[in-house]
C-alpha cells in the first residue's frame, strides 16, 4: 500500500495573496479652497449692501434733507395752502422720499390744474409750477360746463363759480361719447370764432348773449337784445367778423326791424328784415 503521506511529491500550500490596494488621503483643502472664495465675496457682498443700506437710511433721515422752502408758482384758482395740500408737501417731511410723480398726479386731479412741474432742490427745497386752465365759454349741456382756450370742457360749474362768459349751446355729452373726435374739432372751432371776436370785434362779443352749434350748418351768434340770429357758418371767421365791424352799429341802430342777419358769404352780407 502507498503511503502518500511519505511521498516526496506530496503538495506545498501556496501562500495567500498578499497584495493590498493603498488608498490615498482625501484632499479636504482642495474642495474646501474655492467654497471659502465664493462665501467670503458673497459675505463681502452682504456687508456692503448692508454698509450703503445703512448709509441711505442715515442720509435720508438726516435733518438737513429735511423740507423746508416750498416754493409755489402764482395762480388765480388755488391758493398755495390748497397747492401744498393737495400735493401732499409737508414742511418738515423727508425730502428724498417724496414722490413727485405722485405728488404732480394727485394736483392733476384738480380740474383747474392743466399741467404741473415740481422740482426737487437739496438740502431742502422743493419747487411746484401749477399752469391753470383758463375759462373762455360756458357750455350748456345739460349741466353748464367751463370751456377753457383749447377747446376742453373742463369743469362743472357751482354756487359761486363766475358765469360772465358767453354761453355756447348745441353739444351734448352724448356726442362726446358717440364722436367724439367730430366734437373736439367743433369745440375747438368754437374757440377760434371767441378768439377772433375779441380780437376783432370786442363790441360785437359783449353783446352776443348765446352762441349756437349746429353739426349741418355752424354757429349762429343771438344779441343779448332781441335775441338777433347773426348767422356765421362754419370757417374762415375772421374776414366775416372784419365785414361785419364794419357795419354793426349800423345793423345794430336797425335792429327791431331785423329778422336775422347772414355773414356766410365770400363777400357779402345778406340782411333779412321781418
Amino acid at each position: 500500500m502507498r503511503d502518500f503521506a511519505a511521498s516526496p511529491y506530496h503538495r506545498k500550500k501556496v501562500a495567500a495573496n498578499k497584495v493590498k490596494i493603498q488608498r490615498q488621503p482625501l484632499d479636504l483643502k482642495k474642495y474646501l479652497r474655492p467654497l471659502g472664495k465664493v462665501t467670503l465675496g458673497l459675505s463681502g457682498a452682504m456687508l456692503l449692501c448692508a454698509l450703503f443700506f445703512g448709509v441711505y437710511r442715515a442720509v435720508s433721515s438726516a435733518t438737513f434733507f429735511r423740507l423746508r422752502n416750498v416754493e409755489v408758482s402764482n395762480s388765480k384758482r388755488l391758493t398755495r395752502e390748497e397747492i401744498l395740500a393737495i400735493a401732499g408737501a409737508e414742511p418738515g417731511g423727508d425730502l428724498l422720499r417724496m414722490n413727485l410723480k405722485l405728488m404732480g398726479e394727485h394736483l392733476m386731479r384738480n380740474p383747474w390744474v392743466e399741467s404741473v412741474r415740481i422740482r426737487r432742490y437739496l438740502p431742502d427745497g422743493l419747487s411746484i409750477a401749477v399752469t391753470e386752465r383758463e375759462p373762455l365759454a360756458v357750455v350748456n349741456m345739460g349741466f353748464i360746463y367751463y370751456l377753457d382756450t383749447k377747446g376742453t370742457i373742463f369743469k362743472v360749474l357751482n354756487q359761486g363759480d363766475r358765469l360772465d362768459y358767453p354761453v355756447i349751446t348745441g353739444f351734448s355729452e352724448e356726442d362726446l361719447n358717440t364722436d367724439p373726435a367730430g366734437t373736439r374739432e367743433a369745440l375747438k372751432a368754437t374757440c377760434d370764432l371767441l378768439t377772433i371776436l375779441r380780437e376783432k370785434g370786442a363790441f360785437i362779443l359783449a353783446d352776443v348773449s348765446e352762441i349756437h352749434y349746429d353739426k349741418g350748418y355752424g354757429f349762429t351768434m343771438f344779441t343779448s337784445s332781441g335775441a338777433l340770429p347773426v348767422k356765421i357758418g362754419s370757417g374762415d371767421f375772421a374776414a366775416k367778423v372784419d365785414r361785419f365791424a364794419r357795419i354793426y352799429r349800423e345793423l345794430m341802430a336797425q335792429r327791431a326791424t331785423l329778422h336775422y342777419i347772414d355773414l356766410d358769404y365770400n363777400d357779402k352780407i345778406v340782411v333779412k328784415k321781418g
